[in-house]
């Protein structure tokens, strides 16, 4: 365990909260499910003065999920990791956070809450993409060894939902833990640790706190990582500051992708966000997104050589035509793909969705707000994002067909899609490299994540 730092800052105080976030230990890669699992148990063995743990449900997998709790203050703080498999940062942060609280007694006074931490909500996802976790720094082993769930297999996006001809009950067994967890802690703070992949750090909360605002920039831009200042996720979004947004709801999505002509609503959609369903406490949930790698002109705002309507057009065309490619190809490998594993339920959902996607973003270059020149930041957001969802779902839908391959029931017909598919791959990968890319140390990403979290934690007990 790191020893805290000690200093005359007072604790939780701005300049505290620089100090921690970079004062975290050099880390190697990410650690497996089992060696998390493992170091959250040999630390509550090692002080059961301070730390309890209850299991607060099953995966459907069978593996068991477990909240650790340090603190009798009257806040109460919930951190859950691991609520997107192949969002790995809050592993170490989750546990880096423990160890901090336990050796800091000045540093859990200040912040006055109780802290409930589920190292991970996902382990049967988590353990699909730990092919890459030992060099997360490798963005070919990164896509090859890639996993997300389908909408509708994922925790963050599987709580109930019902409007307008949206209807969402499948209510997963680890969706169902973290609801009891969310009930019984009723937390002040909600904190789903989440990452990103390219760019530059971002975030959400789920109402405007002004007084936060100017430490989620410092964290990032004191530890050498840009802001984004480029596309967000979603046009609809509101940024309340640079590259701070509010979350909004699944049903403004849902009207404003209807209100460009786009199925709200398609086929295998998931449910609502686990912060939209802690609001009925009252809860300010706080997200920040990190990337593994980094680029300059993520937070460039200067001008572009092209309107933003013109790059919106051009790389929703091409996102388009990628997806009609990969749902080509999975129409090709469907007949001869006999294990239901989940890189397919996951290519089946997603692939198409590269489609609507792009046509989503040509739809978006027709409204009057489009009519302006686009940033270099924008431009780059946008271009990345075509890059990482065909890397990202492609190479999903090439595991589904290696799969087949491995166990031996693979036919020659798959054999060949899946040569063709490795070789669209291959290109597109070409296409992606960069020489201005740089991976970011792990300790300096967990830094900004546990600066976020201290942040929140810090304004809410009035310390900041």
């Amino acid at each position: 365990m790191t020893a805290a730092p000690t200093s005359r800052v007072r604790a939780g105080s701005p300049e505290d909260i620089l100090r921690r976030a970079a004062a975290v230990p050099a880390l190697d890669g990410f650690p497996t499910l089992d060696e998390l699992t493992e170091r959250f148990a040999a630390i509550e063995r090692a002080h059961p003065d301070l730390v309890t743990s209850r299991r607060i449900g099953t995966s459907r997998l069978h593996e068991p999920l477990r909240a650790y709790t340090i603190g009798d203050g009257p806040l109460s703080h919930l951190i859950v990791g691991g609520v997107h498999p192949n969002e790995p940062i809050g592993s170490w942060t989750a546990l880096h956070l423990l160890e901090q609280l336990i050796a800091d007694a000045s540093l859990r006074e200040s912040l006055d809450a109780t802290w409930h931490i589920v190292p991970c909500i996902d382990p049967d996802g988590m353990r699909l993409n730990e092919g890459w976790f030992a060099d997360p720094a490798d963005r070919a082993t990164y896509f090859r060894e890639f996993y997300r769930p389908a909408g509708d297999e994922q925790v963050e996006w599987t709580f109930p939902f019902d409007y307008k001809r949206a209807y969402f009950d499948r209510v997963m067994p680890e969706t169902l833990a973290l609801m009891r967890m969310i009930d019984r802690v009723q937390p002040d703070l909600y904190v789903p640790l989440h990452n990103a992949e390219m760019g530059g750090v971002y975030y959400y909360l789920t109402r405007p706190v002004p007084e936060l605002y100017d430490m989620l920039s410092r964290v990032p831009t004191s530890l050498g990582i840009p802001l984004d200042r480029g596309e967000p996720e979603a046009g609809h979004l509101t940024e309340l500051a640079p590259a701070i947004f509010m979350s909004g709801s699944l049903e403004e999505v849902y009207d404003w992708t209807e209100s460009l002509g786009i199925d709200p609503y398609p086929e295998g959609s998931g449910g609502d966000a686990s912060s939209a369903y802690a609001l009925r406490y009252g809860t300010l949930s706080l997200i920040a997104e990190l990337p593994h790698w980094m680029h300059p002109d993520a937070d460039d705002t200067s001008a572009a050589d092209e309107s933003y309507a013109e790059l919106l057009t051009r790389v929703g065309t091409e996102l388009a035509a990628s997806g009609t490619r990969l749902v080509h190809l999975l129409e090709l490998a469907g007949p001869h793909l006999g294990i239901r594993t989940p890189f397919l339920r996951a290519s089946e959902r997603f692939v198409p969705m590269l489609v609507s996607s792009g046509a989503l973003m040509v739809s978006r270059a027709a409204q009057p707000e489009a009519q302006r020149t686009a940033t270099v930041a924008e431009r780059f957001g946008c271009v990345e994002q075509l890059h990482m969802f065909r890397l990202r779902f492609g190479g999903m839908l090439l595991r589904a067909m290696r799969a087949e391959v491995t166990t031996g029931t693979a036919t020659a017909e798959l054999r060949r899609v899946a040569d063709e598919t490795a070789a669209l791959l291959a290109g597109w990968a070409a296409e992606a490299e960069d020489e201005r890319i740089r991976s970011i140390p792990v300790a300096t990403l967990v830094g900004v994540q546990y600066g976020a979290v201290l942040s929140g934690a810090a304004h809410l007990a009035g310390a900041l």
